[in-house]
Parts: structure tokens; C-alpha cells; sequence
């Protein structure tokens, strides 16, 4: 299992005491030491939307001054994590072909319960 984020987010913190709390064995993959690939995101989106991963909350993309946050599609929103991975939402989970983004106590613990 991977958990993608970045380390001083709080909710990616929260996430990995969770899984440390409960036993779950998991790699940790930091987008802006590690980098990310296109074809990561690619995966994920074979599992989750596009609108789904991409945090319009965030401060990223209120700074983001790019013309193209006014045409959105997967392809504009593919480069735009690409180019600033800060805009994906955190963290995003990655087990055994499941992808899950963000972190609900409950979700992980009937998730994990099997």
C-alpha cells in the first residue's frame, strides 16, 4: 500500500498515525521529494474522478494564475497536478488496484476491518 502526499500536511499526519495506530503496513510517497508521474495519476483515475482529486480548497489553486482553470477537463486538470502536485487533494491511497483520496476515520476502519 502507498499513501501519496506531502509530509507536513495535517490530514496526511493524521492518516499515517491512523494506519500506524492499526497495524497497516504502508510505503509513504511524497509528491514534491518523490515527485509524481502521469501515469500514477492515470491509475488513479481509472478508480476515482478528476473532480474527485483535484483540491479547489486548497491555497495552490487559489494562487494559480493560469488561464486554463476557467476550461477544466481531465486533460487541463492532469497537467495542472502535474505542474503543481500541491493541487492534489490529500492523502491518496493506493491499495491492491483501490484508490481512495482524503481521510474519514470511519471509511478506514470498515475499509481496513476486511
Amino acid at each position: 500500500m502507498i499513501v501519496y502526499g506531502i509530509k507536513n500536511c495535517d490530514t496526511v499526519k493524521k492518516t499515517r498515525r491512523w494506519l500506524e495506530a492499526n497495524g497497516v503496513d504502508f510505503q509513504f510517497h511524497d509528491f514534491r521529494v518523490d515527485g509524481l508521474e502521469q501515469q500514477t495519476i492515470e491509475a488513479w483515475l481509472e478508480k476515482v474522478s478528476w473532480e474527485t482529486l483535484l483540491n479547489k480548497r486548497g491555497t495552490t489553486w487559489r494562487k494559480l494564475e493560469d488561464p486554463r482553470k476557467e476550461q477544466l477537463d481531465q486533460h487541463i486538470a492532469v497537467e495542472l497536478m502535474l505542474a503543481n502536485p500541491t493541487l492534489i487533494k490529500r492523502p491518496v491511497v493506493s491499495n491492491n488496484g483501490d484508490c481512495f483520496v482524503g481521510f474519514k476515520e470511519a471509511d478506514y476502519a470498515a475499509y481496513f476491518a476486511n
